[in-house]
């Protein structure tokens, strides 16, 4: 073999990890809604649909680069804590919930994985109990 042809085939097998690499799909993002609410309620389908619009403003589209996990638990405390255990075990890069027992029971569920609590009804609900213990700098809570 010449040894032009030698240096080419080298950059071209050097290279071929790179071309291969970027031509890969975008990572698929999941993101897990656990509502304590029941799925027939207008309000909170509407949030979750505000939600959703706001991520795909973001360049988020469900199906391309996101996947949304939805769990609908009523105040069922049982089911609450069924649903947490069902979300955490799918392992998404962020859970969304919407109220104090829900969140409370994403946190007993997992230490890594950012929750976020929204809608709440006292607005910055972090200076009120019972939400205080909720949000610190020890936890992977948040609340907007």
């Amino acid at each position: 073999m010449k040894r032009r042809e030698f240096i080419t085939l080298l950059i071209g097998a050097a290279a071929w990890p790179v071309a291969a690499r970027a031509q890969q799909p975008e990572r698929m993002r999941r993101v897990g809604i656990l509502m304590a609410y029941p799925e027939s309620d207008a309000v909170y389908q509407g949030y979750v649909m505000a939600f959703r619009e706001e991520f795909q403003k973001l360049g988020w589209q469900e199906g391309r680069n996101v996947r949304f996990d939805y769990r609908w638990a009523t105040s069922d405390l049982e089911l609450i804590k069924r649903s947490a255990k069902e979300l955490v075990a799918l392992q998404p890069d962020l859970i969304l919930t919407s109220s104090t027992p829900s969140t409370a029971s994403l946190l007993q569920q997992t230490q890594t994985i950012p929750i976020a609590m929204a809608g709440t009804a006292q607005g910055n609900c972090a200076a009120h109990e019972p939400h205080r213990h909720l949000v610190s700098p020890s936890n992977n809570g948040t609340v907007r």
